[in-house]
């Protein structure tokens, strides 16, 4: 052995970055991050960057050489922090307001520490035996049934599509696991259905799971863009008629564009006449139910197959953190357990080996954070910050109800307001196409007037073919006193 080969690897340069100076640099990253959140607002929300700017300044080639961390954390605070969108700024009321909440950001840190891979019992005792009991924890806070079962994935879309997996997976004599379905004689085209109004991603999922897009069937909403059950069910015996092989409904609670809430309850009943699979998308919606005066919202939701809750929209979760829950936790092992002889272990008692109900094998350890926040805030802390935004919110929608130039669009179910400028004097001709098109133009250019003063961030959708305004509130950041300020730039902007 060579006297070089005797050195320990941080002597050979070989070893990592040694405790006391991750201690040193973990402080100073700890006072950046704190730092961050105190400044926010002296950031503009959307930075003034094109597309190219900041990797124009940042070198081709990563360095062959180290290069001492005071470089790096300069360059952070020079090209990183103030070339981001702010998610975290409360002006950021665009989409749906993601943020990260301080004792969730600790948890996050511990579990980049630990980096517990949590995909089987064996090697993640403790973190596998929590996320069964934050999972649970979740389920009795929402006030969902205990036969619920569960787990976190990172988004709502692959929630989703775990759960079309399982649904398609328990259809009588589909055999799609093992035989799948290409080529294969005399089985009916794939059918999903799921509302006008619900997300991208079943989309998504059906091209995934073998349906592809045209066999998911896009219901009619009504005048609150909420599913109509009525036309599901025809629609349903109208495939049926046809050959096609009708699996799942999708109901949503809280849709993307409007945030409406589909008739639950009644898409349940068409669902169990029928025998299809119900999976709910309350990723964003969901979270309501931590206050108890908004579960009628919500009805019917605790007679589904599935359903998803994203921890990351609503409940101020460091992204990324999507609850799955499920009532039938064997169709989703059945569906895609696959376990390798290097992943064979014996073991006495029960646990979960999250593999075995999900695509992934590896697995972030997520329910350390909201472990975190849960224990911090409480359930009761929790439901108390979400009756706040939905008072925000309805107190938004009533000075745009006061205002003759301006027009609401969609109920207000939750924290998010649909809305646009209709100056009066055009009110009376907006059926006229080309009134139509003038009322679009000015509201886009609208939204980015105000998006372009840099404190605040709208976006925008279409319902019944309108350009939209929304205003999404749900940030811990943002108090009265920001959605005042929004509300007068929005006016001062509309007369601009």
């Amino acid at each position: 052995m060579t006297d070089e080969a005797r050195l320990d690897p941080a002597q050979r340069g070989l070893g990592d970055m040694a405790p006391a100076d991750f201690r040193r640099a973990a402080h100073r990253v700890a006072d950046l991050v704190a730092d961050y959140l105190e400044r926010l607002e002296t950031y503009r929300v959307l930075p003034g960057v094109v597309p190219g700017d900041v990797r124009a300044r940042l070198p081709a080639a990563a360095p062959a050489a180290p290069e001492p961390l005071d470089s790096v954390l300069s360059d952070y605070l020079r090209l990183i922090e103030p070339n981001i969108t702010h998610w975290q700024h409360p002006g950021f009321m665009a989409y749906f307001t993601s943020i990260a909440c301080g004792p969730g950001i600790l948890g996050e840190w511990l579990a980049a520490g630990l980096n517990s891979n949590v995909m089987l019992w064996r090697n993640a005792p403790a973190s596998t035996e929590l996320e069964e009991t934050v999972v649970a924890w979740l389920r009795r806070a929402f006030g969902l049934p205990d036969e619920f079962d569960g787990m976190f994935t990172d988004t709502a879309s692959i929630s989703s599509l775990t759960s079309l997996v399982a649904a398609r997976h328990v259809v009588p004599g589909l055999e799609a696991r093992d035989e799948g379905l290409a080529g294969r004689p005399g089985i009916g085209r794939l059918r999903l259905y799921a509302s006008t109004e619900a997300h991208s991603s079943i989309e998504k999922a059906a091209i995934v799971i073998g349906a592809g897009r045209s066999g998911l069937r896009r219901i009619p909403a009504d005048d609150e863009y909420r599913m109509r059950p009525e036309l599901l069910a025809a629609a349903i015996g109208e495939d049926r008629r046809e050959g096609r092989l009708p699996f799942a409904v999708v109901a949503t609670t809280g849709t993307t564009s409007s945030t409406s809430v589909d008739p639950v309850d009644a898409i349940a009943d068409v669902c169990v006449r029928e025998g299809l699979w119900l999976h709910v998308d309350a990723a964003y919606g969901g979270t309501a139910a931590l206050a108890s005066e908004l579960r009628p919202l919500l009805r019917g939701w605790e007679r589904a197959d599935s359903i998803v809750v994203n921890p990351h929209k609503w409940m101020s979760t460091p992204f990324d953190a999507s609850l799955l829950l499920f009532r039938r936790p064997e169709a989703f092992r059945a569906a895609l357990s696959v376990v390798p002889e290097y992943l064979r272990v014996r073991r006495e008692g029960e646990a979960h080996d999250f593999h075995e109900y999900g695509i992934q094998l590896g697995r972030r350890f997520r329910a350390l954070k909201l472990w975190f926040q849960l224990r911090y805030f409480g359930t009761d802390g929790m439901a108390a910050r979400i009756r706040e935004h939905v008072r925000l919110a309805r107190q938004l929608a009533g000075w745009i109800d006061a205002e003759p130039d301006w027009q609401r669009l969609a109920p207000v179910p939750f924290s998010t307001v649909c809305f646009r400028h209709r100056p009066a004097t055009l009110a009376a001709r907006e059926d006229e196409p080309e009134v139509r098109a003038e009322l679009d133009r000015r509201n886009e250019e609208l939204l980015a007037r105000v998006n372009a003063s840099g404190r605040f961030f709208l976006s925008h959708t279409k319902l019944r073919d309108r350009f939209t305004l929304r205003v999404t509130l749900g940030n811990l950041r943002a108090t009265e006193r920001h959605v005042r300020d929004c509300w007068a730039l929005l006016r001062e902007s509309a007369v601009s």
